[in-house]
């Protein structure tokens, strides 16, 4: 039996929605004119910094910045031809593959960062007041940690997909 939303429910998803999308929208459309970088990219480039030698396999990458290895191998692609990022060989898999932030992507992170930033609490922290903050930190953290928790059931198409990717990312 389908559990359908109520009025209150439907309107606070409704609101979620449009208020999730429109931000990243924004924020995508702020890098893109402040620094010629993709909200996704910037994801890619974040993430590598954040690691012991700016690298990561291809796989692991791919499950932190939340895309498909598909997707993630054309980003890294791109930025690989910015000069930001170059791929290595796994040295525990030679089947697979790294992605290294270069020095260059890591200045081109610096220099968009702060922009960024500036975005992220203009558009979201600047429009809460700290008590507001704190529930919509819990309130993540949940369903986060709810999603993490219980995988999606099983598609056809999703898994061929993935296996079709496997070529091309470690």
């Amino acid at each position: 039996m389908t559990r359908w939303l109520s009025e209150d429910e439907q309107a606070v998803w409704r609101a979620f929605l449009e208020a999730s999308q429109l931000l990243f929208e924004r924020l995508d459309h702020e890098l893109q004119c402040d620094s010629a970088i993709p909200h996704s990219y910037y994801e890619v480039l974040v993430r590598l910094s954040e690691t012991a030698g700016r690298r990561l396999r291809m796989s692991t990458l791919a499950d932190r910045s939340q895309s498909s290895r598909s997707r993630l191998s054309h980003a890294v692609r791109r930025l690989e031809a910015a000069g930001w990022v170059r791929r290595e060989v796994c040295p525990t898999d030679a089947r697979g593959a790294e992605a290294v932030l270069t020095d260059e992507g890591l200045a081109a992170l610096a220099a968009a960062a702060p922009a960024h930033v500036e975005g992220v609490r203009r558009h979201l922290f600047d429009q809460l007041t700290p008590e507001q903050i704190a529930g919509l930190g819990e309130i993540s953290r949940a369903v986060r940690d709810h999603l993490r928790a219980e995988p999606g059931p099983p598609c056809a198409a999703a898994e061929a997909a993935e296996a079709a990717e496997a070529g091309e990312a470690c």
